[in-house]
């Protein structure tokens, strides 16, 4: 059963249960509340028989129970599916005209004979009659001067009333299962409009699936749970996407990249000869292609890992200290005229060794086009709420057609010497990381300065 199928008929079924707890506690009510309507009935008969024999006895008692009784029914007609009669010396005396009632009580010897043992005081009781059960109150009545008792009978049939509560009843069971239905096909046009996007993510799962297309992504519309989820959805796609692309381009480098390498070693090994100078001279080259090779792994690995959460661990970084660390350790790549232009002091949260790394890249790319003296600056600034780190050098400097191209995997300026290519793209790389960018600009009195700047992420703490 799907999901909507389920939720429907969840649905349904509490709202079904709902009807059901409504309906009977109406019924129950209705039921409640007619029986007390039919006994305050009978009592109020009896009320208004008592008032009707005070005010005729009042001027004296009249000729008989009989002419007491009939003058009151000449006057008290029966309400609807009511009824009524005298019985007078344990016999029916009279019976009003009007309406004939649902069922002939009058007729029933049983009741007569319970009635005209009535003598003392009011009596209510239930019979049952050709209309079904009849509720009725038996109320004698005597006079001065006449021996006789006699009784006046009201009957309420209440089978006929309760036929009304169920014809209510069904109403609403009719209109409550109309209801039910249209909420069904409600419920079934809304709950098919919620779970859409779901669809579309099985969907788009199995075309992801089938096809491999990682570029699909989910129309995200609204901002409850299940645009979030499409939201989550498009973002782990994104990832993904991100993680394919990185391991594609990682294979295709590493096979690019390292075919040469492993070519030039098969090669000189299969030609080495017994000659012990031969034998140095090969084995020093295969040295050298085996740390070209790991040099050149490590760096792919470490594009291969800039796309991932983990590439960055964030801590508090003393900018000032920055640029006077990578200065330090620069000193031992060359001869050069080594300086820092400029500290920032300011904290802010980045990952120092990937800033470090960054750094150091820059400083060997800038001592690979200097000679020896030549300047080589490193600096630290907060400038407009962001980051910047450059390194500069009084180097020849960097055509501007090359400033794009130069950071790219594999690329070198055409003024370039010995280098991999893979330098500058691992510094594009970190600095993409902390949401900031890397370029190249004419360094004040010539040369190339590269600039690495990222948002400044301030982090107050208390130095021990």
């Amino acid at each position: 059963m799907s999901a909507r199928a389920r939720i429907v008929g969840w649905m349904l079924f509490l709202v079904a249960l709902a009807l059901s707890v409504s309906l009977s506690a109406t019924w129950s009510i209705l039921l409640s509340r007619l029986d007390a309507r039919v006994s305050a009935e009978l009592e109020n008969e009896t009320e208004k028989l008592r008032r009707h024999v005070a005010n005729e006895t009042a001027g004296g008692p009249p000729a008989s129970v009989k002419t007491l009784l009939d003058g009151w029914l000449s006057v008290n007609p029966p309400d609807r599916w009511e009824t009524y009669f005298t019985v007078v010396g344990g016999r029916i005396e009279s019976i009003p005209g009007g309406d004939r009632p649902p069922a002939a009580l009058d007729a029933d010897e049983d009741l007569v004979r319970k009635v005209a043992g009535v003598t003392d005081r009011p009596v209510a009781g239930w019979t049952d009659s050709t209309a079904g059960r009849v509720r009725y109150a038996a109320i004698p009545v005597q006079i001065t001067g006449d021996p006789a008792i006699g009784q006046f009978v009201v009957a309420v049939f209440y089978d006929r009333h309760r036929e009304e509560v169920v014809a209510s009843v069904q109403v609403l069971a009719i209109t409550g299962l109309a209801a039910l239905t249209l909420a069904g096909a409600a419920g079934w046009f809304v709950a098919g409009r919620v779970l859409a996007p779901i669809r579309l993510v099985r969907q788009t799962a199995e075309a992801i699936s089938d096809s491999s297309d990682l570029t699909r992504r989910l129309e995200v519309t609204g901002n409850d749970d299940v645009a979030a989820l499409a939201a989550t959805f498009n973002h782990m796609l994104d990832r993904l996407d991100q993680a394919f692309a990185a391991q594609r381009k990682f294979a295709d480098d590493a096979g690019h990249e390292l075919r040469t390498p492993i070519t030039v070693i098969r090669g000189h090994l299969e030609l080495m000869g017994d000659d012990p100078h031969d034998q140095r001279d090969t084995l020093a080259l295969v040295n050298d292609e085996l740390i070209r090779m790991n040099r050149l792994v490590d760096d792919l690995l470490t594009l291969a890992k800039a796309g991932q959460p983990n590439f960055l661990t964030l801590e508090p970084v003393e900018l000032a200290e920055l640029p006077v660390a990578v200065v330090a350790r620069a000193r031992g790549l060359a001869d050069r005229k080594w300086r820092v232009d400029e500290v920032a002091e300011e904290y802010a949260v980045a990952d120092q060794q990937r800033l470090t790394q960054a750094l150091m890249q820059l400083t060997a790319n800038a001592v690979r086009h200097t000679r020896e003296g030549d300047l080589v600056a490193v600096g630290s600034a907060v400038r407009d709420g962001h980051v910047v780190l450059w390194v500069r050098d009084s180097g020849p400097g960097v055509p501007v057609e090359d400033r794009e191209r130069i950071f790219q995997r594999f690329e070198r300026a055409r003024i370039a010497g010995e280098g991999s290519g893979l330098g500058l793209s691992i510094v594009r790389s970190i600095a993409e990381a902390h949401d900031g960018r890397v370029f190249v600009m004419d360094a004040p009195g010539g040369g190339a300065q590269f600039v690495l700047t990222f948002p400044m992420v301030a982090e107050k703490m208390e130095m021990a």
